[in-house]
């Protein structure tokens, strides 16, 4: 054999020292190890191999079988319940095939083994065996806790989600409620640019939301009405509140009103981001307000006129009578000459303070159901006949039948005197168009129509003349106002009419503007058609002549007293007098051959006239009742049962019209 060189062993380990050696040096490994030959006998382990697989030490020697160890971990239930020899006969026949295989087995105690075996050049195997129940554990908690995270991840992105969906639902239903709330609502920043509009406010400027967020406010509202709230505007920028009214007129061309406020947004530092629009749409209360002003102003024009008339008729009643005495007294002599003319003018201020009733609402009317269409139609062609040939005349009606409750020849004149005015407004001829039509009013719609909910019947006179600007149409129903020249009208055509139409529980309203024209509408309650009226009273007999009841003459006025008094006298009655209702009440008691009571219905006393006329239908009811005013209304109904109707002879009166009255009443 060859030498060694010096300073090295003479002679290589012997073989015990080399299995000492491996021994030792395989015990130091954290990882078990076997060894198996081709007979599946045990060639070499470590102790980590009998440790961490809890071997007892006399199990492992060299040439010890595998199945010994599978057989001791079988009965001691390392492989779970079953047959121990089933058990060990198939790892056995596992282990023969010598292939590589990784498995890991937890353990009863719970380790987890990592078995790992390599087959060896001569049909044998070696086997790793290592503990990774940390490495599992530290594995399954990392999986646990990115579970958790995952789970939190997607709880968050839940939350998120769903609170994005709020937040959505939230801005669609503020969106929702912005856009039905009876306001106007925009928002503009400091360089008056608009960020936000709901639809009313879109709606207000005729424009889409689209089309005002992103634009100028000078562009939105236009420039009349940028000028006039500029100031306002700048204001708020400066960060104040700002508050103001303007008008303007919407896409059907009516004018609207609204009252605003600005109110600026500011950040942290105090400076102004935008201001904040809100605006409410004050039409309504506009047009109440000039109603108010217009029905006020009318009610006290005609409360003047009113009473003015029952004073004027009183005078005209002494005047009317005593030149009708005088003329009935000396219709042969030269005297009548100078009666004929003054007659003729006191008529004409009778017929002038008719005028003035009509329009306060005191003439009496008789009310009933009239067929609106066919009496257009008879009015028409009177019209025909009475207007310029160079005008012409075109009329429509919605419905064949429309029944109003009013009275037919008020109706009939106030349709004239419309004509007639629109005649004057077309000197050079045009063109007159009357309509009818039915119309609901709302109560949306009843400040505008100056009328009460409910059905009516619209009749409209328009013409296409010279047309009258917004403060002459103002005044246009007002006593003595007319735009004619001196002489050429009294100024009560149109005040007529609207009498008429208030006390038919109806309104007149007029449209109009320089250059287009001029459209009147009246409103009359609608109704259905009436049935033939029965007759009474034809079987009693007219009284004779010559047994003229005894007429009891209530009037305060000593000088119309005095004129009725010879009035009735002349007629062939006895008469009997009493200033007021206390002296007529007592005559009523103490005077049983009374038979017509003769009142006027403004009377000193703690009864009117009419009451009188009521009391005494009551209890003395073969007393017949003739009322006779100045100012009568329609029915004079104070509530209640319904009664027969009092008979009423309209101041001032001829003694023909005061016997008809009287024959009337004793039918």
């Amino acid at each position: 054999m060859q030498a060694h060189p010096p300073g090295t062993p003479s002679s290589p380990p012997s073989e015990p020292q080399r299995h000492e050696m491996l021994a030792v040096g395989l015990n130091l490994l954290d990882q078990g190890l076997t060894v198996f030959d081709v007979d599946l006998r045990l060639v070499a382990w470590n102790q980590a191999f009998l440790r961490l697989l809890d071997f007892p030490d006399e199990l492992a020697y060299v040439g010890a079988p595998f199945d010994s160890f599978i057989r001791y971990n079988a009965r001691r239930g390392e492989y779970g319940p079953g047959d121990v020899e089933h058990q060990v006969g198939e790892r056995v026949a596992a282990a023969r095939t010598f292939s590589a295989h990784y498995t890991e087995r937890e353990r009863p105690g719970g380790q987890i083994i990592a078995v790992r075996g390599e087959p060896l050049p001569h049909r044998g195997f070696i086997t790793l065996y290592t503990d990774i129940t940390a490495q599992r554990r530290y594995e399954r908690l990392a999986r646990e806790q990115n579970a958790e995270l995952e789970q939190r991840v997607q709880e968050r992105t839940r939350e998120l989600q769903a609170t994005t969906a709020a937040l959505r639902r939230s801005e669609e239903r503020l969106s929702l409620i912005t856009d039905r709330v009876p306001a106007l609502i925009g928002y503009f920043d400091r360089h008056q640019i608009y960020r936000y509009a709901n639809q009313g406010y879109a709606d207000w400027f005729g424009r889409s939301k689209d089309n005002i967020v992103g634009h100028p406010i000078r562009e939105v509202i236009g420039e009349r009405i940028y000028r006039e709230i500029l100031p306002s505007i700048e204001r708020a920028i400066g960060g104040q509140q700002a508050t103001y009214q303007y008008a303007m007129e919407n896409r059907e061309g009516r004018s609207v009103h609204a009252r605003s406020m600005l109110v600026p947004e500011f950040d942290g530092n105090g400076d102004v981001l935008g201001c904040f629009v809100l605006s409410v749409n004050i039409s309504e209360i506009k047009r109440a307000q000039a109603a108010l002003v217009q029905a006020q102003k009318m009610e006290a024009v005609g409360q003047l006129t009113g009473g003015l008339a029952h004073d004027f008729n009183n005078l005209l009643t002494v005047v009317i009578g005593n030149l009708a005495a005088l003329k009935e007294r000396h219709s042969q002599d030269d005297v009548a000459t100078f009666l004929d003319p003054a007659l003729k003018a006191a008529h004409r201020g009778a017929e002038l303070i008719r005028r003035l009733l009509t329009f306060s609402r005191q003439q009496p009317l008789e009310p009933r159901p009239v067929d609106v269409v066919e009496l257009v139609e008879d009015t028409v062609t009177l019209l025909t006949r009475s207007l310029p040939e160079t005008i012409r005349i075109s009329t429509h009606a919605a419905l064949p039948l429309l029944f109003a409750r009013t009275d037919a020849h008020q109706l009939e004149n106030a349709l004239l005197n419309l004509a007639f005015n629109a005649r004057d407004a077309m000197p050079r001829g045009g063109q007159l168009h009357i309509e009818l039509a039915p119309l609901t009013v709302s109560a949306d719609m009843q400040v505008e129509c100056d009328v009460a909910p409910g059905s009516y019947v619209q009749l409209s006179v328009s013409d296409n003349g010279a047309g009258m600007d917004a403060n002459t149409a103002a005044r246009a129903f007002e006593p003595f106002f007319t735009t004619k020249r001196f002489g050429s009208g009294s100024g009560l055509g149109l005040s007529m009419v609207y009498g008429f139409a208030k006390q038919s529980c109806g309104s007149a309203r007029i449209q109009s503007e320089p250059g287009s024209g001029t459209t009147v509408r009246l409103l009359l309650p609608r109704c259905e058609a009436a049935a033939a009226s029965p007759h009474y009273g034809t079987g009693a007999a007219a009284p004779a002549a010559n047994r003229r009841p005894l007429v009891l003459l209530v009037e305060d006025d000593d000088a119309v007293r005095t004129v009725v008094r010879n009035q009735l006298t002349d007629l062939g009655y006895p008469v009997l007098e009493a200033q007021d209702s206390a002296e007529a009440q007592s005559m009523l008691h103490s005077v049983p051959d009374i038979g017509i009571l003769v009142s006027d219905i403004v009377i000193p006393g703690d009864m009117n006239g009419r009451e009188v006329g009521r009391m005494t239908r009551e209890r003395y009811p073969h007393i017949r009742v003739v009322l006779i005013s100045g100012y009568a209304d329609d029915t004079g109904s104070s509530g209640g049962a319904p009664e027969p109707a009092l008979f009423v002879l309209k101041k001032p009166f001829t003694k023909a019209m005061l016997q008809a009255a009287l024959d009337t009443e004793m039918r």
